[in-house]
């Protein structure tokens, strides 16, 4: 049975004209990154509900019949974005974290890209914020699609014996991931220069003590090599 979860991954997956349920053509699918792209810059400007689609459309250069080849409303592009920034921002870090010889060196790379991601994005948060109450299962696909990620990955490097075997992968993994999006919030969302301009890149020294963290958290410990994981359920703390 398909969740509500999986009709918008679906509609995600395989975009297609409101107007013939085709699948878009090559110039459809740049029109319909065009539109995504201007509601980016609206939705982040103005906020959801100050936003509108012939805002959308003008900002795009397109018009209204245009934009209803592509989208129903103004909450189906808001959840087309969401799915969109997501799927950009995995794709980010997942690039950067390529050739990276060991677990902790793949954190540092991948959260490098999250970083420049956000600084090029910063619609990124405002965007995933108001889906908390747009669109809620939205903003859980959003987390829980990173974090699925995220916590196969540090499993997969407890049995290679790069990190910690004592941890919780699934605990561990939303932890960095809150940890990383407040990091960003702080130092490059909150940051404005004399003209009121974002950085264009995390700090080195706030990456570094970033990096060491994560470090810290994450390597192995002689005393846990071998050791059963422990993992929180919903009933409590089991071994």
């Amino acid at each position: 049975m398909n969740t509500p979860d999986d009709a918008l991954t679906d509609a995600a997956a395989s975009p297609v004209s409101q107007a013939t349920g085709r699948p878009l053509t090559k110039r459809g699918e740049a029109t319909r990154r065009r539109i995504l792209e201007a509601a980016e810059q609206v939705f982040a400007d103005l906020g959801y509900h100050e936003a509108s689609i012939v805002k959308i459309t003008e900002r795009a250069g397109v018009g209204l019949g245009t934009f209803y080849l592509y989208f129903d409303s103004k909450q189906s592009i808001f959840e087309a974005l969401v799915l969109d920034l997501n799927q950009r921002v995995r794709h980010a870090m997942g690039e950067a974290m390529v050739g990276a010889r060991s677990r902790l060196e793949a954190e540092h790379a991948g959260f490098a890209g999250f970083f420049r991601f956000t600084a090029d994005h910063p619609a990124l948060y405002r965007v995933v914020r108001e889906a908390e109450f747009v669109s809620p299962a939205l903003l859980r696909l959003h987390y829980t699609r990173i974090v699925d990620g995220y916590e196969a990955g540090l499993r997969a490097a407890q049995q290679d014996g790069d990190v910690d075997a004592g941890l919780d992968p699934a605990v561990a993994a939303w932890a960095l991931m809150g940890a990383g999006e407040l990091i960003g919030m702080r130092y490059l969302l909150w940051e404005r220069d004399a003209t009121g301009a974002m950085p264009a890149q995390i700090p080195s020294d706030v990456f570094a003590a970033m990096t060491r963290f994560i470090d810290n958290a994450l390597a192995p410990r002689p005393s846990t090599i071998g050791a059963p994981v422990v993992r929180a359920t919903e009933e409590g703390i089991e071994s």
